[in-house]
């Protein structure tokens, strides 16, 4: 791969997609096609605001609170920085004391999520995610948008709620459902560019990142 190549981060959309439980699944069916005789192809898709690759905004937990509209393309282009996290369980401020999260950074956290969650038949409840604690730290360091390699920042079990209050209480932009199993740690480029959802509380995006 050239130093310059882009890589796509984002996971296909597809019936066999993982989805957050509870929530309407991805479903694409073939509207019209030419193997059946139609004059074209034509998909109908039918999926969820957080579907797959996606971002959320402060509209999805805070009533009330920014909608997808009043996204800063700022947080969403622009170098960030990509780091692993080792701890199996969840980011923690233990670990992102050693990262040094700098103010105004675009943070993209890769764990065991990567290599394991995505290729599970079935939504992994057990992924690691942000404590509430890391979150708090995240915010106290300033830092403008996070990005995760599974379907939230907070985890399944425990911190689900609390750690999304506190990212985007803080306004905090948030970029879930990445893959980043063929990405080194570092600094890359990055865009970011989420479905145009007129006052959306979140909406699908395409990400890539380029090295720096």
């Amino acid at each position: 791969m050239s130093k310059n190549s882009w890589i796509d981060i984002s996971v296909p959309l597809s019936n066999s997609m993982h989805g957050w439980p509870g929530n309407p699944p991805t479903f694409v069916t073939m509207h019209l096609g030419t193997g059946k005789g139609d004059v074209c192809n034509v998909s109908a898709i039918n999926f969820n605001s957080h579907t797959g690759t996606h971002m959320d905004a402060p509209l999805h937990f805070l009533h009330g609170a920014k909608t997808m509209d009043d996204l800063p393309w700022d947080a969403v282009i622009g170098e960030c920085r990509v780091v692993e996290i080792k701890d199996k369980t969840a980011i923690t401020p233990a670990e992102l004391k050693k990262l040094k999260p700098k103010k105004g950074e675009r943070l993209l956290f890769k764990t065991r999520n990567s290599a394991k969650s995505w290729k599970k038949p079935e939504f992994d409840k057990d992924f690691v995610y942000i404590s509430k604690e890391g979150a708090q730290y995240l915010v106290d360091c300033g830092v403008q948008t996070v990005g995760v390699d599974y379907l939230s920042v907070g985890g399944f079990y425990k911190d689900g709620i609390e750690t999304h209050h506190v990212l985007l209480g803080a306004e905090m932009w948030i970029i879930e459902g990445l893959d980043l199993s063929k990405v080194k740690p570092g600094k890359y480029d990055l865009i970011c560019l989420p479905i145009k959802f007129h006052k959306g509380d979140g909406a699908p995006s395409r990400c890539l990142i380029r090295p720096r």
